[in-house]
């Protein structure tokens, strides 16, 4: 005991701890600082102990002078004395260890001394400290624990509706199947035929960029052209200055130089046009692509909020066994609580049975109506907490409607968005379908136009 690891109190500051924390009632008016100084009262020390331990264990300070039901026991009134005193021996021994006392004898009962109790009363104080501290964390605890479950069964709900609805949206009826099938013929069809048409795409790219070439060759071509024209004009101006030909031959070569002209005007007309034809097809077939792309994102994200479905099932699971067990944890609290009152029955009987023996001894009638009054009043007392318990749980229950309600209008609203998304997705997809027949159809008669130029 020299060396301890709680600290020690003063009396004063004993007395009002055990009076706010542990006592009840005329327990506390009566209990004063004369009570443990300067030599402790044995019938105070012990009252103080069957306190404390029915504030820990609900073990009630009645239950300390019940005689074991025996058969060969005579006069089993004298023997109450002593087991109570026994009772609460066997118990403080059990229990002291807890708070690093562990040299608890009998005579801390019997004839207490002053540190000694002042020792013991402050390491019950100090785990009294503890004690509270850890429950009002468990309390807290609990609390998150309850607001978890209910969001997670307002999820939970909310999945399930909202699967529901999607397979609602996904499962086709019987009268519809067959168009069904005829529409997903006609999507294989057309992935086809987009395929065959990206690949056609390519070609004319390729194609284009043939094109281009060669544009570039002719271009370069009439260059050269134009500057060997205005080099033979420069060279026909001198020579006609030097020499004099006849008008005829001059009309002939005049017109022959016209018709080339004009051949080579066409050619170039023709490659511009050209040009900005393929030009054309390359922009819209990049513009189908980016819509693709956009299709494939917006798939892509499906897949992600399933996957988060799943998750949230998966977590549902777990917490589902986090409550099994819970509920047998409550289980066998109710079956403790059961026993606990069939004793409770049992210690009645009994004093029923030592009434009848103690009418002629007024004082002994006394003490035990006043006993009778405690208890009275700690029922009434507990009576009170179950009913604020009982309007805390009301409120919750209105708060938890109060969140389910809303949580429903929020899954209403999600569902109406994935219908828009839906919908959208339907009208984009016709759109799309239909931009590609454009397509098709354009490609195919510049596919024609162009095989008849070249």
């Amino acid at each position: 005991m020299a060396e301890n690891t709680f600290p020690v109190h003063n009396a004063d500051t004993i007395v009002n701890f055990y009076r706010s924390e542990v006592l009840t009632g005329q327990e506390a008016k009566h209990f004063t600082k004369g009570d443990l100084t300067p030599v402790p009262k044995p019938e105070a020390v012990q009252t103080l102990y069957m306190r404390v331990l029915h504030l820990l264990f609900r073990f009630k300070p009645e239950c300390h002078s019940m005689v074991p039901l025996l058969d060969g026991i005579q006069y089993p009134a004298y023997h109450e004395g002593a087991t109570t005193i026994l009772s609460v021996y066997t118990r403080m021994k059990q229990f002291l260890p807890m708070c690093l006392v562990n040299d608890f004898s009998l005579n801390d009962l019997l004839t207490p001394k002053k540190q000694r109790t002042l020792v013991i009363l402050s390491a019950i104080m100090n785990f009294l400290h503890f004690r509270k501290e850890r429950m009002e964390k468990m309390l807290e605890k609990q609390a998150k624990f309850r607001a978890d479950t209910d969001k997670l069964r307002a999820y939970t709900k909310g999945i399930r509706e909202a699967e529901k609805k999607i397979e609602l949206l996904t499962t086709i009826p019987p009268e519809q199947q067959a168009e069904a099938e005829e529409l997903a013929a006609a999507l294989s069809e057309l992935q086809a035929t987009t395929v065959h048409e990206y690949q056609e795409v390519n070609t004319t790219k390729q194609s284009i960029a043939e094109l281009k070439t060669k544009m570039a060759e002719k271009t370069q071509k009439l260059a050269q052209m134009k500057v060997d024209v205005s080099n033979l004009k420069e060279d026909i101006s001198k020579l006609k200055s030097q020499i004099v030909e006849s008008p005829e031959e001059l009309k002939s070569q005049m017109e022959k130089m016209r018709e080339t002209v004009k051949n080579i005007k066409k050619s170039i007309t023709e490659t511009d046009e050209c040009a900005v034809e393929m030009q054309n097809r390359v922009q819209n077939a990049t513009h189908s692509e980016a819509e693709i792309h956009q299709m494939y994102v917006l798939l892509q994200d499906l897949e992600s909020s399933m996957n988060n479905a799943k998750q949230r099932q998966e977590e549902y699971q777990e917490l589902v066994v986090q409550n099994e067990k819970m509920q047998k944890e409550l289980k066998s609290l109710l079956n403790e609580e059961g026993q606990l009152k069939r004793a409770l029955d049992m210690k009645l009987g009994k004093e029923c049975k030592q009434n009848i023996r103690r009418q002629k001894k007024r004082e002994m009638k006394e003490q035990h109506v006043q006993e009778e009054l405690r208890q009275c009043e700690q029922i009434h007392q507990k009576r009170e907490e179950m009913a604020d318990k009982i309007q805390q749980i009301t409120g919750e229950t209105q708060q938890l409607k109060a969140k389910i309600k809303s949580l429903r209008d929020v899954c209403s609203k999600e569902t109406e968005k994935a219908q828009a998304l839906y919908d959208t997705l339907s009208t984009s997809m016709d759109e799309l379908h239909r931009r590609i027949e454009m397509h098709i159809e354009d490609l195919k008669l510049n596919i024609t136009e162009n095989a008849a130029n070249f």
